[in-house]
């Protein structure tokens, strides 16, 4: 969620190439499919980059879980 309490609008994000940081410092970078109001992503043709290594990984469904 963004500062204001409100979700940010992905819609426009929609079918882009992301760059995505995740938990434990990690970083994807994939074309967002799909997201719904809890900021689950749906991330296609993904790819794990860590330095100068990089992880083909395909589909990859993030979810915020508590």
């Amino acid at each position: 969620m963004s500062r204001s309490g409100q979700p940010p609008d992905l819609k426009k994000y929609m079918d882009k190439k992301l760059q995505i940081k995740l938990n434990a410092n990690r970083m994807v970078v994939g074309t967002l499919r799909g997201f719904d109001q809890f900021m689950n992503l749906v991330v296609d043709n993904t790819v794990e980059v860590n330095g100068n290594e990089k992880n083909e990984i395909g589909m990859v469904v993030s979810h915020q879980g508590k």
